[in-house]
């Protein structure tokens, strides 16, 4: 073997695993489909990303993640989900509102979506049955207006005189009309009353609680919405200052801010959730045989230091059920 030839085969020994690397599958993307921003959900979306890495997926390592926020314009999701497409997502997770999801219904019937919402999924069109979706979505949610009752039962146990009750409530929401109606059915068996206040924006918020004080309403319930979620601060500091009784759609993340009380489930937790199911489909499962997940476990969340701000006792018989009490 001459000089020549020596160095010819080193050079293409060397080139071997510089090739090899080059080879390497790019990681699969996934797309996040979200009515809002990041700032009310960072919490819910680092339990997303600890959902993906149960399954054996990190962004920046094995995969590549592509966010479309719609900062609270739902009129922006149909264009945000078509980029989507645009880009050939393996998934796209529609993780805080019903609008998002159909959105993304609505831009393909072939990429694999999975949701995290609060309305009942069958009524909506999103899939054919809980056990069975069929189709490309499924998800986490499910129980629809089923916990609305519960909500204004512990507010009729805590303020038993009270003969009407708010609900502040999104009309924009696919859900409003039934989580409404199911509010009204439970308070006609309570002797109440349920004036529901449609509330689109911030603005709207500060009319909301005007008319509470004008028409000397004691206390409100929300139906679940991302905007409400987004504003949940504003809203309990609106409420403590009004004193007024408030009740959550959710827990842990709406009493810690000021809310007096809230009963729900662990919103981390679905997106946990569904970051399992993302990266399970990511394997090859096929989500028409994924059944929606329904939450199981509900906690109930007082906050003692609401109470005493706007002048409450909360019962004993209320305290006794507490999940956890925030003194």
């Amino acid at each position: 073997m001459n000089r020549r030839e020596f160095i010819t085969l080193l050079g293409g020994a060397t080139a071997w695993p510089i090739a090899a690397h080059a080879q390497q599958p790019a990681p699969p993307v996934i797309g996040l489909l979200i009515s809002l921003t990041l700032g009310p959900f960072a919490e819910r979306l680092a339990g997303f990303h600890r959902g993906l890495k149960e399954g054996g997926f990190v962004e920046g390592a094995n995969l590549a993640v592509e966010y479309r926020w719609a900062e609270g314009h739902d009129e922006r999701l149909p264009a945000l989900a078509a980029d989507l497409v645009r880009r050939k997502v393996k998934v796209i997770a529609g993780l805080n509102s019903t609008q998002a999801v159909l959105a993304a219904k609505a831009a393909t019937t072939t990429i694999p979506i999975v949701f995290v919402i609060g309305g009942e999924p069958v009524s909506n069109r999103l899939v054919e049955s809980l056990g069975h979706p069929g189709g490309n979505v499924t998800g986490v949610g499910g129980l629809g207006n089923e916990l609305g009752p519960k909500r204004l039962g512990l507010l009729h146990d805590l303020l038993p005189n009270a003969s009407t009750v708010a609900v502040l409530v999104n009309p924009a929401n696919p859900n409003a009309e039934p989580d409404v109606k199911a509010l009204q059915d439970a308070a006609s068996s309570l002797g109440m009353t349920i004036k529901a206040l449609p509330t689109r924006n911030e603005r709207e918020i500060d009319a909301f609680f005007a008319t509470l004080v004008r028409e000397h309403i004691p206390a409100f319930i929300t139906a679940p919405d991302p905007l409400f979620t987004a504003r949940r601060e504003q809203i309990a500091a609106l409420a403590t200052y009004n004193a007024i009784a408030s009740m959550s759609p959710g827990s842990r993340d709406f009493v810690d801010v000021g809310w007096l009380m809230g009963y729900g489930t662990d919103g981390v937790d679905l997106w946990r959730l569904a970051g399992v199911y993302v990266s399970r489909i990511l394997k090859g499962e096929n989500p028409a045989d994924l059944p929606v997940l329904q939450p199981t476990k509900f906690r109930l969340v007082i906050n003692l230091k609401t109470a005493k701000a706007i002048g409450l006792t909360v019962p004993p018989s209320i305290m006794l059920r507490a999940d956890e009490v925030i003194e």
